[in-house]
């Protein structure tokens, strides 16, 4: 049965496009409130952007015990309520001239912090709501959203920015966070109460997930491949706008088009990644989609004018496309394959892992761009980024096309996960 038919994932789904397309809006409202309204020097904007991620470092770990320790849904619902009041108290400091930089700052990083909190439980929690032998359709769909706010999200905010104003388009994300909690509060999916065993050190929790992660060899590999890629397309990602602006001289539109490719790719590719997975398998398909997809990253820094914009164009849509695909495979195998009782100390030791490193990569190719020049700097960003497929091929998942069935006697699916 498809899982439109479901009434608790149709619910769960639609809190998750509301409440991405709301936050991908903000993206454009927030920094044009601090450029335009608090007059944010480049360094206030570069502190701004770092409040949004830096929680996955600060509390990622810990949120992750404490995940484990809980229901996931309430902890969502409690996510996107503090969202919403948070996004509500900047739209009111704005409207009574209350707000400073440092205010704006501090709103910013605790809206993070529930970011941060929200991830981990909402990844731990799809398996509940669609089962363990749905995650490949699920994650797609829900993939699809993903895609489709960060081509939308943006667009929207920018036009809503024009017509009413950045406080306006702030409060549309406070509404879409409220709508997200009316919805998952009406889910009815049982969810069972975590086992509360011996309660152990938070340090020792913590560690757990990390060897789990970090030991297991099929965790090993996918969040290997996925740190190597982040770390070089955080290297290539400030270097390409100034490909696109001061090396080809494109117009701000041109960017904008060339840019919203990716996009188009991303929607694509969570369209098919559930009819790849079924055709070649889900572990195969991963893997290949990767294989196939994120070379072509080695043409991008022979881009120019005339015809050879198609050297950015199409790998810019290519790699988009097989990210995606490998990004729902990814994420079913690791929910098929954890327990439930480490789920989210898993999902928060792999985002740690996964996205701690992105700075590092900014800082990297800002240094190599100095050092080699843009089009240099991305031809090892390229390469980097390519080989990150190494960590797939290279392990027990290449000769798989999909994962191993549990055992016949062995317990349910929503009970205990299938191990490779």
């Amino acid at each position: 049965m498809s899982l439109l038919k479901n009434p608790d994932f149709r619910l769960f789904w639609g809190a998750q496009t509301v409440s991405m397309v709301g936050t991908n809006m903000t993206r454009v409202a927030i920094p044009l409130l601090a450029a335009g309204t608090l007059a944010a020097t480049p360094f206030q904007m570069g502190l701004l952007q770092a409040a949004q991620t830096i929680a996955f470092l600060l509390v990622g770990l810990p949120a992750g015990v404490y995940v484990d320790r809980s229901r996931r849904r309430p902890i969502l619902i409690v996510c996107d309520l503090l969202r919403a009041a948070l996004m509500a108290a900047i739209v009111l400091g704005f409207v009574f001239d209350l707000v400073t930089f440092a205010g704006l700052l501090a709103v910013t990083l605790l809206v993070g912090l529930a970011t941060a909190f929200f991830e981990i439980a909402y990844q731990s929690y799809i398996p509940v709501v669609v089962g363990r032998d749905k995650l490949v359709e699920g994650n797609a769909r829900l993939e699809s959203t993903n895609a489709v706010s960060r081509l939308a999200g943006p667009t929207l905010g920018g036009g809503l920015v024009q017509l009413a104003g950045a406080v306006a388009t702030v409060s549309v994300q406070a509404a879409t966070h409220v709508v997200s909690a009316v919805l998952l509060s009406r889910i009815r999916t049982p969810e069972a109460v975590p086992e509360r065993g011996e309660r152990r050190h938070m340090r020792a929790e913590i560690s757990e997930g990390l060897r789990f992660v970090l030991r297991d060899p099929v965790f090993r590999a996918i969040t290997g491949s996925a740190a190597t890629y982040n770390f070089f397309y955080a290297v290539s990602l400030p270097l390409v706008m100034l490909l696109l602006v001061d090396e080809m001289g494109l117009s701000g539109t041109a960017v904008g088009l060339l840019m919203a490719v990716s996009g188009v790719g991303g929607v694509l590719g969570a369209s098919f990644a559930g009819r790849l997975a079924r055709r070649f398998g889900q572990v195969r398909a991963m893997w290949v989609s990767y294989l196939l997809t994120v070379p072509t990253a080695l043409l991008i820094p022979f881009a120019g004018s005339g015809w050879t914009v198609a050297l950015f164009a199409g790998p810019w849509f290519a790699m988009s496309f097989g990210i995606v695909v490998y990004n729902v495979g990814q994420v079913s195998i690791r929910q098929q394959l954890c327990p439930p009782e480490l789920l989210g100390r898993m999902n928060a030791s792999v985002r740690f892992l996964v996205w701690g490193i992105l700075p590092l990569g900014s800082i990297t190719g800002g240094a190599l761009g100095e050092w080699l020049g843009i089009r240099g700097a991305l031809l090892i960003g390229g390469a980097g980024m390519s080989a990150g497929v190494l960590w797939l091929v290279l392990s027990r998942l290449r000769p798989l096309r999909d994962l191993p069935a549990p055992p016949a006697d062995s317990p349910s699916q929503d009970d205990a996960p299938a191990r490779a």
